[in-house]
């Protein structure tokens, strides 16, 4: 287990040592976030880094990472705990088969630790060996008002009520980033609980030094080549722009094929790398990967 960074630098080294590179914005208010003990709370469109943050930080530190994948639909007690009702019926038949049954002793054993399966929220706020996990409440825009303020309590104090077996608060707080793709706006109570970051798509430089990062077997013009052309990509009228996630996998693919230079053709062969939906892949049919290949090599030589 890795101690907290005592600065801003630190935590700048700590993430490049998983290959995660942070500006220094973020950088500052992920350093906030651990030294005070506030949940960080960080939108952007998808892809651009928010989920791997948490993981990149979980590695580091030497934590456990615990992730609460959000939903509609999600309520409390599936994020928080549930109780194995298939055993709690194979313990009730065999106690109706065994003479002199204690009932009292059964129902206490029924609903004990032993039958008690541990959601995302309960796992975090239970002891673990290396110290306090992190906690990753992932898209949290696709869940309802009502699990928001469930989870202002919890996160307000660091515990969950379980009616049978009392109230559970945390030992330690656990490290908690909260993500959102912004597809309906988060309720202003939560975000008040939070430390606050925007998270970019990053400008050219930066997407340079990520891709060197989780590409590095790509040449420099190579990589030039792709961040221009995506970043290109991003002015477009698209229905979802790609974002750094797509960048690494499409700079993978075209390592994959053993790729020097873009072209109209490798561009159009392999647009599935970077965008996701038929209707935009439509939209650079024909000519439209070319006029964007020529006007992304344009603005690198003016660059």
């Amino acid at each position: 287990m890795t101690d907290i960074p005592e600065d801003i630098d630190g935590v700048e080294r700590l993430l490049a040592s998983q290959d995660y590179v942070v500006g220094r914005a973020l950088a500052t208010v992920s350093f906030l976030a651990l030294k005070l003990g506030r949940p960080l709370f960080l939108e952007g469109e998808a892809g651009v880094g928010k989920t791997e943050l948490a993981k990149a930080l979980a590695a580091a530190l030497g934590r456990r990472l615990i992730r609460l994948q959000c939903y509609e639909g999600l309520d409390a007690a599936s994020a928080v705990y549930e109780w194995n009702f298939p055993a709690q019926m194979v313990a009730i038949r065999t106690a109706e088969v065994t003479e002199g049954t204690d009932r009292e002793a059964l129902t206490d054993e029924l609903f004990s630790d032993r039958y008690l399966i541990r959601r995302p929220l309960l796992e975090a706020m239970s002891p673990q060996a290396g110290g306090a996990p992190v906690l990753l409440i992932d898209e949290l825009d696709r869940t309802d008002e009502p699990f928001e303020a469930f989870l202002l309590e919890a996160l307000s104090d660091f515990q969950v009520t379980i009616p049978e077996l009392g109230t559970i608060r945390a030992p330690e707080p656990p490290i908690v980033i909260l993500t959102s793709n912004r597809t309906r706006e988060v309720h202003d109570a939560l975000k008040r609980r939070c430390l606050y970051h925007w998270v970019d798509y990053p400008s050219f430089d930066r997407e340079m030094e990520i891709l060197s990062a989780r590409a590095p077997e790509a040449s420099e013009k190579l990589s030039r080549e792709i961040i221009a052309f995506v970043q290109r990509l991003r002015t477009e009228d698209l229905f979802k722009k790609p974002g750094v996630a797509e960048t690494i996998d499409w700079a993978k693919c075209l390592l994959a094929l053993d790729v020097i230079d873009l072209s109209p053709e490798v561009i159009a062969d392999t647009l599935g790398a970077i965008l996701k939906y038929q209707d935009d892949i439509q939209r650079l049919a024909g000519s439209g990967a070319a006029r964007l290949l020529e006007e992304s090599r344009q603005a690198l030589e003016t660059a």
